[in-house]
């Protein structure tokens, strides 16, 4: 049997805000909902298949604080990003975009859709995965998904994966294309959770 190389591209806060909202409450822990990239990726490969499947490469697309505006927020997601990396994660950061009334506004998080949409069309025109999966359901990305399949189906194939309860089944679609979900559940998150508390390591 061929054995197809398999990358997670990862939307770290697009999954741990799908998982907040699939699982937990506003008043649980902020951990909940975190994830170890390297597990998710492993359990996505062990899901049945047509055909065998090898984890290549976990990439993971995150927004990080700016170091002099919040620095015991920047302390510990650079100590998560340490981890992931560990973990055997690549990780890909981009500097949130303060507002000018922030605090008073939130930062927000620029460039990280761009930055995976981007590397999820280069790596598959160099074919560097067979198969190519993105964790997210930001609709920013079906752009993306579409130039893939409708390019280049015949070098590789897509997934996504989502969160799913009662509480939410999104997902990302492409309008009159069949992809596939992992549908993942709380049993699921479960088995690849990351609660460690970066604010107190």
């Amino acid at each position: 049997m061929t054995t197809e190389k398999l990358i997670l591209f990862l939307d770290d806060k697009n999954s741990y805000k799908g998982a907040r909202r699939a699982f937990f409450s506003d008043t649980d822990a902020h951990f909940y909902g975190q994830v170890s990239p390297i597990a998710l990726g492993n359990l996505i490969c062990s899901q049945p298949a047509k055909t065998q499947r090898q984890l290549q490469q976990v990439r993971i697309y995150t927004g990080l604080p700016d170091s002099t505006k919040e620095p015991k927020t920047y302390t510990a997601h650079i100590k998560q990003c340490q981890g992931w990396r560990r973990d055997g994660a690549e990780v890909i950061t981009r500097i949130l975009r303060y507002p000018r009334d922030w605090p008073n506004s939130k930062a927000q998080q620029k460039g990280v859709d761009v930055a995976l949409a981007v590397d999820f069309v280069a790596l598959a025109i160099d074919n560097i995965y067979d198969v190519g999966v993105i964790a997210s359901t930001d609709s920013d990305l079906r752009p993306a998904l579409e130039y893939i399949i409708r390019k280049y189906r015949h070098k590789c194939h897509v997934e996504v994966v989502a969160w799913f309860s009662s509480q939410t089944k999104n997902r990302l679609s492409v309008p009159g294309i069949n992809i596939w979900c992992h549908r993942l559940t709380k049993a699921d998150y479960d088995a690849v959770a990351d609660l460690t508390d970066y604010n107190i390591q």
